[in-house]
């Protein structure tokens, strides 16, 4: 299973202590030390934790943890997921959002069949939200993308996201293509907006 469309404000605002100015973030590639963290910032994001999906919720993340594992045992040359670590002024580090990015080939979205880079899995913890940790991610994937040579980026988000979109359009993200599916007429659910990005390569790269 994968999770494409992650919400990062739709879960309620957790009152703790505000990150210091202090603290130093880092964006770097994951590692294996790192998937059960990562598998649980996605679960969290994407699940909720209350009744019957609290009963769940262990085998949703355990799911999460194998599909990420699995990703990253094909070291496809052209897919990554990074991660933002925060290390306090004590040095203690804490991982606080993830990203994934990778290939993908679609006549439906781009209208060819040019292979084009999709980022998805954008996940962060609850304390670090509204904290730039998100816009740091998705500007690292900018200059991955770079380093590989592409210069679209496409994403998801759901129509009644107001927030995300907002944080996309900010980070010059353009609407690209809003889907239609049964599922919004079925069960009520947001429609899914395609969102694109074209980056200006630099001329060194």
């Amino acid at each position: 299973m994968t999770y494409w469309f992650f919400d990062p404000y739709h879960q309620q605002q957790v009152t703790s202590p505000t990150p210091s100015s202090s603290q130093h973030l880092q964006i770097r590639a994951a590692t294996s030390a790192d998937l059960k963290a990562v598998a649980q910032i996605i679960a969290e994001s994407f699940h909720s934790q209350n009744g019957f999906w609290g009963l769940v919720f262990p085998l949703l993340r355990l799911g999460i943890y194998e599909d990420l594992k699995h990703r990253l045992l094909l070291s496809s040359p052209h897919h990554i997921c990074l991660v933002a670590v925060n290390t306090s002024v004590d040095g203690i580090q804490q991982l606080v959002g993830t990203v994934e990015m990778g290939v993908r080939v679609s006549d439906i979205w781009t209208r060819d069949n040019k292979r084009f880079l999709y980022v998805s899995n954008l996940a962060v913890h609850p304390e670090y939200r509204r904290h730039g940790v998100a816009s740091k991610l998705l500007t690292s994937c900018e200059q991955v993308s770079q380093e590989w040579g592409f210069d679209d980026l496409y994403l998801h988000v759901l129509e009644n996201n107001y927030q995300a979109r907002q944080l996309y359009f900010k980070l010059g993200y353009k609407v690209h293509k809003v889907e239609s599916d049964m599922n919004i007429f079925l069960f009520r659910q947001s429609r899914q907006i395609l969102l694109h990005k074209h980056l200006h390569l630099d001329a060194s790269t």
